[in-house]
C-alpha cells in the first residue's frame, strides 16, 4: 500500500468520527424534522394544536417574556401570516406613567372580528411589574379569539374580585395633578492618556395635565468639557461648552380640534454665541382628527407669533451685541401609526418680521412600512433651508474652534437621510425562546 492510500484511509476514518459525533449531538437535542411533514423543534415542546397564529406589534413589550408566559397561541413573524394582529401603542400620561392601547385585529378565520382595549400603568411600576401587567392584559384580549377554537375546552375563567363592589369616585389629589421630576439624565466621564471628556445633563420637570390644561416648567442644565494634550503644544487644548435654559408653556383645551397656548423660553449657549435669549410667544393649534385618536393618527397645524430679546457674547456679523426681534412660526405635521406601519412627515417654517429674508424652512419625514409579507422599508430624510443665523459672531473661526465644535458655522442648508430595507423569509413560527449567550 503506497503512502497516498494510507493518508486517504486515515482521512476517511477521521471524517467518520466527526459524522458520528454530529449525529449523536443532533439525536440528543431532538432537533429533527418530522418525516410526517410536521415541524417539531423539541418533542417535549409541541406546538399547540388548533391554536391561532398571532403577530405581536408592540415597541415596549418584552417579547421573550410574553412567549414564555403565553404558550396557548402560535407566534408568527409577519402579520400576513397571522390570524390575530395585536397592535399596541402607548402615550405618556400626566403622572409620568403610560396608557397602552391594544387593538386586536382579526384576520383569516377571524376576519371582521376586532376590538380595542386601553390600560394604564403608573410611573411607580417597575419594569418587572410593567411586563407582568401587559402580559396579563394581552392574555385577556386573546382569550375571546381562542374561545372560538377547539382549545376553548381547555380554558376556565376566574374572577379575582373577592365579591367586592367597586365604587368609582373623583380622586382626592392633594398635589392638584402637579407632578415633579428631578433628573440627572447623563453624567459621563471618559479618561485616556492624552485626553479626557466630561459631559453632564440635569434638570427638573414640573408638569400639570388635566383635560382642560397642560402646564410645564422645565429648567435644564447641560455642561461639556474636553481636554486634549499634544506633543506639539505646551498647554492642553480645552473646550468648555454650556447650554442652560428654561422651557415653559400653558396650553388650554378649547375643543376636540382646537387648542391655544402661551410659550416662554430662556437660553444661554456659548456654542451659538448666545449669552441670554428670552422668547415669549402665544400660539394656536388645529387638529383635523379629534385629539382623542391622536395616538394612532393626527394631522395638526400650529401658528405662533412672538417677541425675543437676544444678548450675544461677541458682536455678530450684522454688527449687533444685543437686539429685540419679532418672529412668527408655522408648522404642519402628519403622524400616523397603523398596523401596516408608521408615517411622520411635516413642514416647519419661521421668519423674522424686521427682515422677511431672514427665515428658515424645514422639511422632514420618516416612515416604516411593511409593503408585503416579510418586506419592510424604513426611510428618513430632513432638509433645512437656513437664512436666519443672526447670532453668528464676527470674524473667522479658528481650526481649533471648528474641530471641537466650539462655534456655529455659517450654512445655507442642512440635509440628512437614511434608508433601510429588510426582507425576512423562512419558518413562520417564532414560538421558541432561547436566551443562551
Amino acid at each position: 500500500m503506497n503512502q497516498k492510500s494510507v493518508i486517504k484511509s486515515s482521512q476517511i476514518k477521521e471524517w467518520k468520527k466527526y459524522l458520528k459525533f454530529i449525529f449523536v449531538v443532533f439525536f440528543l437535542t431532538g432537533s429533527f424534522y418530522d418525516l410526517s411533514g410536521q415541524a417539531t423543534v423539541n418533542d417535549s415542546l409541541p406546538l399547540p394544536v388548533g391554536a391561532p397564529y398571532v403577530y405581536l406589534d408592540c415597541r415596549r413589550c418584552d417579547f421573550d417574556y410574553i412567549r414564555t408566559e403565553l404558550t396557548f397561541v402560535n407566534y408568527v413573524r409577519d402579520p400576513e401570516l397571522a390570524d390575530i394582529h395585536v397592535f399596541v401603542t402607548d402615550e405618556r400620561t400626566s403622572g409620568g406613567g403610560y396608557e397602552y392601547q391594544f387593538s386586536f385585529i382579526g384576520r383569516q378565520n377571524f376576519e371582521g372580528t376586532g376590538y380595542t382595549l386601553k390600560y394604564h400603568i403608573d410611573h411607580n411600576a417597575t419594569s418587572e411589574e410593567r411586563r407582568i401587567r401587559l402580559t396579563e392584559y394581552l392574555k385577556l384580549g386573546l382569550t375571546s379569539f381562542v374561545l372560538q377554537t377547539p382549545m376553548a375546552t381547555s380554558f376556565k375563567i376566574e374572577y379575582d374580585g373577592n365579591g367586592e363592589h367597586y365604587n368609582f369616585q373623583e380622586n382626592n389629589d392633594p398635589w392638584d395633578y402637579w407632578v415633579f421630576q428631578i433628573y440627572v439624565g447623563s453624567v459621563e466621564l471618559e479618561l485616556e492618556t492624552n485626553q479626557s471628556e466630561f459631559d453632564s445633563r440635569w434638570g427638573v420637570f414640573a408638569d400639570r395635565v388635566t383635560e382642560d390644561w397642560k402646564l410645564r416648567i422645565r429648567p435644564y442644565f447641560n455642561y461639556d468639557r474636553v481636554k486634549i494634550e499634544t506633543a506639539e503644544r505646551d498647554e492642553p487644548v480645552i473646550s468648555s461648552q454650556h447650554r442652560h435654559g428654561l422651557d415653559s408653556y400653558a396650553i388650554k383645551s378649547i375643543s376636540q380640534h382646537w387648542s391655544a397656548g402661551l410659550f416662554g423660553t430662556y437660553l444661554t449657549y456659548n456654542g451659538r454665541n448666545i449669552r441670554h435669549e428670552f422668547i415669549l410667544s402665544p400660539g394656536i393649534e388645529y387638529s383635523i382628527f379629534p385629539y382623542e385618536v391622536a395616538t394612532r393618527k393626527s394631522i395638526t397645524f400650529t401658528y405662533q407669533i412672538g417677541y425675543g430679546y437676544y444678548d450675544y457674547y461677541k458682536e455678530t456679523i450684522f454688527g449687533k451685541n444685543q437686539e429685540n426681534l419679532f418672529n412668527h412660526e408655522f408648522e404642519g405635521v402628519v403622524n400616523i401609526q397603523q398596523p401596516w406601519g408608521s408615517i411622520e412627515m411635516g413642514l416647519e417654517g419661521s421668519q423674522y418680521l424686521h427682515d422677511i429674508k431672514r427665515r428658515s424652512i424645514e422639511f422632514f419625514g420618516q416612515t416604516s412600512v411593511r409593503l408585503f409579507e416579510g418586506f419592510s422599508l424604513n426611510f428618513q430624510a430632513q432638509y433645512d433651508v437656513v437664512r436666519d443665523q443672526l447670532s453668528l459672531p464676527k470674524g473667522e473661526a479658528t481650526l481649533e474652534e471648528i474641530l471641537l465644535r466650539q462655534r456655529e458655522l455659517a450654512t445655507d442648508y442642512n440635509f440628512s437621510t437614511s434608508v433601510a430595507i429588510t426582507y425576512t423569509f423562512g419558518s413562520k413560527f417564532t414560538n421558541i425562546v432561547n436566551t443562551r449567550f
